[in-house]
C-alpha cells in the first residue's frame, strides 16, 4: 500500500494542481494575442509592450520565495488566497485600461500574486515522501496542459471576451476551489526536499550542472516571450493571419507538437539518453526561430516553424525540472527548484523587455535572430552537461 498515493494525497494533488492550472491558464491565454490587444492602448510602444508583456516575471521572480515564507508562518491557505486575491485585481485593472501604463500595473499585479512555490508546498504537506514524485508530476503536466489549451483557446475567445477578465473569474474559482475541495491539513510539515534554504543559495548558484540548467531555463523563458511578443504581429501583418483566425493555426500546430513529443520523452527516459534528445530540443527551437525569421511572410512555412517550436517547447520543459530534481542534492532539492523557478521567471521579463527594444529599434523579424542567438549560446552552455543520474534499481 506504501506504494500507492492515498484518497487525500491523490485529493490534493489534483485540486492544487486544477488551482494551479486556473492560474497558469489566465496569465497564458493572453500570450498568443497580447501584442495585438496592446497595440491599441494609449502612449504604446514597442518597448512598453513588451515591458508589459514581461513584467508580470519580474514580480514572479521577485515575490516567490518570500510568499513562500510567509506561508510557513501565517499558513498556506491564507496566503494563497492573498496572493490570489492580487491576481484577480491585477486582472481587472489590465481588463479596465486604456493606457500601457496601466497594463504595466496590472500585469505586474499579476505576477505579485506569486503563490506557485506556496502551492508546492501545500501539496508537499498533504503528501507522504516517497509519493511526493508523482505529486509533483501532476502538477507538472498540468502546468504543460495548461499552457497547451491556453495557446489554443486564447485567440479564440479573445473574439468574445477580454481575456483579463476571464483570468479574474480563474482566480476567484481557485479560491472557491480553495476552500471546498482541498483537503483541511492536520497540522503544519517542514519538508527539507522542498522549502528553500537561503544560506544555501550562493552554493547552488555556483554548482556548474545546475547553472547550466538555471541558464537553460532562463533562455528558454525569454526565447518564449520574445517570440510572442511579434509571432502574432508577424503573423497579421507580413503573413497575412488576421488576429481573429490565428488560433486556427495555433490548434493543430499545437495538437500534433504535443503527439510528437511523447514518443521522444519515452524514448530519452527509456533508453537513458536524455542529454541527445535534450540537444537535439535545443537545436531544433533553434531551427523554428529560424524559419520564423527567414520566411515570416509564409504562411505554411511559418506555421512549419511553429510546430518545430511547440514540440521542442514541450520537450525542453519536460526535460528542464527532470534535470535539477535529478542533478541537485537531496536535501537542497527545494532551494535548487527555487532557483530554477527565478530564473524561469527572469527570463520572461529579460525576453518581453529585450525583443520590445529589438522591435522599436530594429523591426519586427529581428527579433527572431535575437532568439537564434540565444538558442547558439545555450547548445554551447549545455554541450558538456553530465549525463543526469538514474536510480540504480532502473
Amino acid at each position: 500500500m506504501l506504494n500507492k498515493m492515498t484518497s487525500t494525497e491523490r485529493r490534493a494533488s489534483a485540486s492544487l494542481a486544477s488551482i494551479m492550472s486556473l492560474r497558469m491558464l489566465g496569465l497564458f491565454m493572453i500570450l498568443p494575442v497580447f501584442s495585438l490587444y496592446t497595440s491599441h492602448l494609449q502612449n504604446a510602444t514597442p518597448l512598453l509592450i513588451g515591458f508589459a508583456m514581461g513584467v508580470y516575471g519580474l514580480t514572479q521572480g521577485i515575490f516567490q520565495i518570500p510568499f513562500g515564507m510567509l506561508s510557513d508562518q501565517f499558513g498556506r491557505r491564507k496566503i494563497i488566497t492573498f496572493g490570489l486575491l492580487i491576481f484577480i485585481v491585477g486582472s481587472i485593472i489590465a481588463a479596465r485600461t486604456d493606457t500601457i501604463q496601466g497594463m504595466m500595473i496590472g500585469r505586474a499585479l499579476q505576477g505579485t500574486g506569486a503563490v506557485g512555490s506556496t502551492i508546492i508546498a501545500m501539496m508537499a504537506d498533504f503528501t507522504r515522501e516517497e509519493q511526493r514524485t508523482k505529486a509533483m508530476a501532476i502538477a507538472g503536466m498540468t502546468i504543460g496542459m495548461s499552457f497547451a489549451l491556453a495557446m489554443m483557446l486564447g485567440p479564440l475567445f479573445a473574439n468574445w471576451i477580454n481575456i483579463f477578465w476571464l483570468a479574474a473569474i480563474f482566480g476567484a474559482f481557485a479560491i472557491v476551489l480553495l476552500f471546498t475541495w482541498v483537503p483541511k491539513p492536520l497540522a503544519a510539515v517542514w519538508h527539507a526536499d522542498t522549502e528553500p534554504e537561503l544560506t544555501q543559495f550562493s552554493t547552488l548558484l555556483k554548482e556548474p550542472e545546475l547553472l547550466r540548467l538555471n541558464a537553460g531555463i532562463f533562455i528558454l523563458h525569454a526565447v518564449l516571450t520574445a517570440s510572442f511578443v511579434i509571432l502574432p504581429l508577424t503573423l497579421q501583418q507580413l503573413a497575412g493571419l488576421q488576429g481573429k483566425q490565428q488560433w486556427l493555426l495555433y490548434l493543430p500546430t499545437l495538437l500534433l507538437a504535443f503527439i510528437l513529443s511523447i514518443p521522444f520523452i519515452i524514448l530519452a527516459e527509456k533508453h537513458r539518453q536524455i542529454k541527445p534528445y535534450f540537444l537535439g530540443a535545443i537545436l531544433t527551437l533553434g531551427m523554428a526561430e529560424l524559419l520564423l525569421w527567414f520566411f515570416a511572410h509564409n504562411l505554411l512555412l511559418s506555421a512549419v516553424g511553429l510546430l518545430l517550436f511547440f514540440t521542442a517547447f514541450s520537450l525542453l520543459e519536460a526535460f528542464l525540472p527532470s534535470l535539477v530534481s535529478r542533478t541537485a542534492p537531496r536535501s537542497r532539492k527545494g532551494t535548487a527548484l527555487g532557483i530554477y523557478s527565478c530564473s524561469q521567471f527572469l527570463g520572461i521579463f529579460v525576453g518581453g523587455w529585450i525583443s520590445g527594444w529589438l522591435y522599436g529599434a530594429f523591426g519586427l523579424t529581428d527579433v527572431y535572430l535575437f532568439c537564434v542567438i540565444l538558442l547558439g549560446l545555450w547548445l554551447a552552455i549545455a554541450f558538456n552537461m553530465k549525463k543526469p543520474h538514474y536510480p540504480q534499481n532502473n
